[in-house]
């Protein structure tokens, strides 16, 4: 057992099957007992239900006949089409479904040794942030000698069975697993990263252009081991309710394979009259198919070769699978769940990833500072007082994705709180040398604001320019406490930290060298009328903030008298007199050029609008005027949690 491997329960899988062995009986699971209460958390959905094992219900028991296959299973009377759609993507990839079943020949049925047979199964989950095994016992739910939930289509393979019971345990009961959605379980099978798209709302269905780009964004996400499950929403309309086309309204079905179609020879890459691209899908039910162009039996199978059908697995039969176009895919689903599995390998030649990873929650507390609860980014007066967290972007540019995921909540569904609540963050573009919380929106942009959405985690992905920033997770409405996690890839390593202090600490060293009196923040946005340093009439211009015995410099604008900064610090100031001094220079080879300064006296009583400020030489406030303004915003505290 891997340290890395939580135990659910503490239940240690060898030790069990070694005591059942040992005393000669079948194990039986005093954590999910086969009772009503494993069952169902509402007693009024109660049933008729026998428990059997594998061994009455069939003669030649196995966990895997042939190995597995999206075509394995199907659902049962459960509504949990989300989790068997989930299922159906994890039977695609060996490496993965080996991951959620460990050692699957050591737990499967040896006729040869029936003796070694101890009714005990173990499966894994990534849940919260870490793998979780979870360790079963054979007794399934039947009514009438079959199998009343997801079942195989092989009368004597019991996997998808047994893996559905480990899944209902973490979930509390199996009711607790109807209605959901397949990134869910599939996040739990693989630790990916889930995104949710809303095809109506990206109108995907009538811009071709944004067609286009999707359809190369899923064949990438499939070509390299991600998931991808769709569905159509049901406003008005009964869930399960069928469509004109055969499609299942609020119903989860699988992408098994996403193509671009040969016909003749030639590779097409265009969605006019005949050349098309492709997506194929399979419906959790085993049954029901789309009815439209490039369904099974249509016509427009005649015009493909032999060899490329079988190339594309084209089989004509009523097995729940089938394709369609990519262009009435969009015209037809609603919505697609997209699982990344981010690539952070080193030794990888497809793009890798750094991630970091927080465990965070929102807290109720009746005290502003200490306050982690204060709800989106529309109730300005406690946005702030949410979790912060910083990280650094140190390209010129880099893409960064972020996943913000809630504990699942379906474990609280017997006491009415099982439904997810709605989450979401901000990005907030900040000073370059913050290290403290941030107290008031001032200088700082605004740069990123993921969806908000009552499902279990929210996903962005965007382009950040070089900087400091701030990522405030939140609940949509304040004070509603819960756990999360929150994960970050970039290029490059982003150091993301979560920020508690909300001023610098008091020590002993502060009696010795004295403590922060006045809080100072500054923005430089840009100059102009800056000094040619050049023939080209150019300079290489950037600024260099002093304050005390600190500075801070900012990244230097190329060939340009005329830049823009948007540079920020701050600074904790001991001695109050000490003014702040903001240096211009250009940037050479041999030897950086002065090109002017703004000495600023920054206390509380200043402007806090932004301000135009002419550029001198060294020396004070009376220094000789030389060409060049600079655009400047500052604002001082004496209070060292305001800003």
């Amino acid at each position: 057992m891997s340290s890395s491997v939580q135990l659910f329960r503490d239940q240690r899988y060898h030790e069990l099957k070694g005591q059942c062995l040992q005393q000669g009986r079948l194990f039986e699971d005093p954590e999910f007992p086969a009772s009503d209460e494993s069952l169902y958390y509402d007693s009024a959905a109660k049933g008729k239900v026998e428990w059997k094992r594998p061994k009455d219900l069939c003669e030649d028991p196995h966990l895997l006949v042939d190995g597995m296959s999206s075509h394995d299973f199907h659902q049962g009377k459960l509504g949990n089409c989300w989790f068997v759609a989930a299922c159906s993507c994890l039977a695609l990839r060996k490496s993965l479904w080996q991951q959620v079943i460990p050692d699957s020949k050591e737990q499967e049925w040896d006729p040869k040794n029936p003796r070694k047979y101890a009714g005990i199964f173990r499966f894994r989950f990534w849940r919260f942030g870490e793998w979780t095994e979870v360790v079963v016992d054979d007794l399934l739910p039947t009514e009438d000698g079959e199998l009343i939930y997801c079942r195989s289509n092989v009368r004597n393979e019991f996997w998808s069975a047994l893996l559905e019971k480990a899944y209902a345990k973490l979930a509390g009961s199996y009711q607790a697993l109807d209605g959901g959605c397949a990134a869910e379980a599939l996040v739990d099978f693989t630790g990916a990263v889930a995104e949710s798209i809303n095809l109506e709302e990206g109108k995907y269905g009538e811009v071709i252009s944004e067609q286009m780009k999707l359809f190369e964004d899923l064949m990438k996400v499939h070509k390299r081991g991600g998931f991808i499950s769709c569905s159509i929403s049901s406003p008005g309309r009964p869930s399960e309710a069928e469509t004109g086309m055969g499609l299942i309204v609020g119903h989860a079905y699988s992408v098994t394979a996403i193509r671009k179609l040969r016909l003749g020879e030639s590779l097409v890459f265009s969605f006019k009259a005949e050349k098309l691209f492709m997506i194929r899908l399979r419906n959790p039910w085993g049954k029901k198919e789309w009815h439209g162009a490039w369904s099974d039996s249509s016509e427009e199978w005649k015009k493909v070769s032999d060899s490329e059908r079988k190339n594309l697995g084209l089989t004509v039969k009523n097995d729940g699978e089938f394709w369609m176009t990519f262009e009435d895919w969009c015209k037809n689903f609603t919505d697609v769940d997209i699982c990344r599995t981010v690539n952070t390998s080193c030794f990888s030649l497809h793009k890798t990833w750094e991630k970091e990873m927080m465990y965070g929650a929102w807290a109720k507390h009746p005290e502003p500072l200490l306050n982690r609860s204060g709800g989106c980014f529309d109730n300005r007066e406690t946005f702030l007082q949410n979790p912060q967290y910083l990280f650094d972007v140190k390209k010129a540019q880099d893409k960064v994705l972020v996943s913000l995921q809630q504990e699942d909540r379906r474990k609280y569904r017997k006491e009415g709180r099982g439904d997810n609540i709605t989450i979401g963050f901000e990005i907030l573009k900040v000073e370059d040398n913050r290290r403290y919380r941030l107290h008031k929106l001032t200088v700082q942009e605004r740069v990123a604001t993921s969806p908000y959405s009552n499902t279990r985690s929210v996903f962005l992905r965007r382009t950040l320019q070089q900087g400091r920033y701030v990522l405030v997770p939140t609940t949509y409405i304040p004070g509603v406490p819960t756990k999360f996690i929150l994960r970050l890839y970039t290029d490059v390593p982003s150091k993301l930290r979560e920020l508690k202090a909300d001023r610098p600490k008091m020590t002993c060293w502060s009696l010795l060298c004295g403590y922060p009196r006045r809080v100072t923040q500054i923005k430089v946005h840009s100059a102009e009328g800056l000094q040619k340093q050049d023939r080209s009439g150019g300079a290489d211009p950037y600024v260099l903030i002093k304050c005390e015995n600190q500075s801070w410099r900012s990244p230097v604008q190329h060939g340009t008298t005329s830049p823009v900064f948007n540079t920020q610090v701050i600074f904790y100031r001991k001695d109050i007199d000490s003014p702040v001094t903001i240096q211009v220079w250009s940037s050479s080879l041999l030897s950086d050029r002065f090109l002017g300064q703004a000495v600023l006296a920054a206390s509380p009583g200043e402007p806090r609008e932004q301000r135009r400020l002419r550029l001198r030489g060294r020396g004070g406030g009376e220094a000789a005027e030389v060409p060049g303004h600079i655009s400047v915003t500052v604002l001082c505290s004496d209070d060292l949690a305001e800003l």
